[in-house]
């Protein structure tokens, strides 16, 4: 089957304005059946493994609004992602607020159906627990790695005395479980206060890269992001962006902020530099729209689940033999430049 269907292709906002018809991911549709899609943009609206500010389960709708405001081509890259693959939102994970345990399990049965479909996830969360079961399911196959992007190493493993499910303990969790290669995983933008180094410790211990905020300034996201692929390589890898990786200044809707982040713009050009990777996988976490102003952050959000949308359908087109698509009157203008 051709990428191109004008069935999966999402609403203009030369047809329909944009504050009109029902929100989905970047106006995609949003059909009853996986038959057909290559990637799915799923909503995981739950934020039970929060320590402290809770609100991230209201991101994925917020998400969605902001997401309205998504065109079809990639201005900087030429990079079409509507043409390149087949795309949808595959709707929400339904989450039980009751129980950690259950909703765990159901974001898990929920990507198992994904994997089994051929979908490749796009994530909007939801906290950083999320991505655990889903790597649970895209990792099923065995270890992969992970480039991800964060003010918090998320490696602790435990809290309130033995407690190992929080959204501060899914990559030690997932390093444990042998669904992250701790050798292939690069951890970017890390800084703030904490607790007691012991998820540094553990980082040093199993061969997980962390590029600390200081070096990615001092060095410039270019060879960070080099040095990224290098470390990842050529086999499948993960994308993880925890949106409060991005100064508050910029991002301010999230549960747990640290001053000294990377810009807007950093973050952009660091998931850029992603393309060509074997992406199978990625997600953007951590969108607390109580904690917003002016739905900045929910508009940066979605704008960098746009950028990793680019990146990853690229993968997708690579994986099955074609070449992604780009908007070629643009491509030539950006080669004039």
């Amino acid at each position: 089957m051709d990428a191109f269907d004008p069935e999966f292709l999402p609403v203009s906002g030369f047809d329909l304005p944009r504050f009109a018809g029902i929100p989905t991911f970047m106006r995609l549709p949003n059909p009853k059946s996986l038959d057909g899609i290559e990637v799915g943009i799923v909503g995981v609206p739950w934020d039970g493994g929060t320590t402290n500010r809770p609100g991230a389960r209201h991101g994925p709708r917020a998400l969605r609004d902001a997401s309205t405001m998504i065109r079809m081509v990639n201005q900087s890259t030429a990079a079409a992602p509507f043409h390149t693959a087949r795309c949808a939102d595959v709707g929400d994970v339904g989450p039980n607020p009751a129980s950690l345990d259950d909703t765990l399990v159901r974001i898990k049965r929920f990507y198992d159906g994904l994997m089994a479909a051929g979908v490749t996830p796009l994530t909007a969360g939801g906290d950083h627990l999320s991505t655990l079961p889903v790597l649970r399911a895209v990792a099923a196959g065995g270890a992969i790695g992970m480039i991800h992007f964060d003010s918090h190493t998320d490696l602790y493993d435990d809290y309130f005395g033995g407690y190992k499910l929080t959204h501060g303990t899914p990559f030690r969790r997932a390093v444990e479980e042998g669904l992250l290669d701790p050798k292939r995983i690069v951890q970017i933008g890390i800084r703030g206060s904490t607790y007691d180094g012991e998820d540094r410790e553990f980082a040093a211990e199993v061969g997980v890269r962390i590029v600390g905020i200081e070096e990615l300034m001092d060095r410039g996201p270019e060879a960070v992001m080099a040095e990224a692929r290098q470390i990842v390589g050529d086999k499948p890898v993960y994308i993880s962006f925890d949106i409060d990786g991005i100064d508050p200044a910029q991002a301010p809707g999230t549960g747990t902020p640290e001053i000294g982040g990377f810009s807007t713009h950093t973050a952009q050009r660091m998931v850029r530099a992603l393309d060509g990777l074997d992406i199978v996988g990625a997600d953007l976490v951590e969108v607390s729209p109580p904690f917003d102003v002016g739905g900045i952050t929910a508009f940066v959000g979605a704008s960098i689940l746009f950028e990793l949308l680019c990146v990853t359908a690229n993968a997708v087109a690579r994986r099955k033999g074609r070449a992604p698509v780009v908007n070629e009157r643009l491509a030539k203008i950006l080669r004039r430049a």
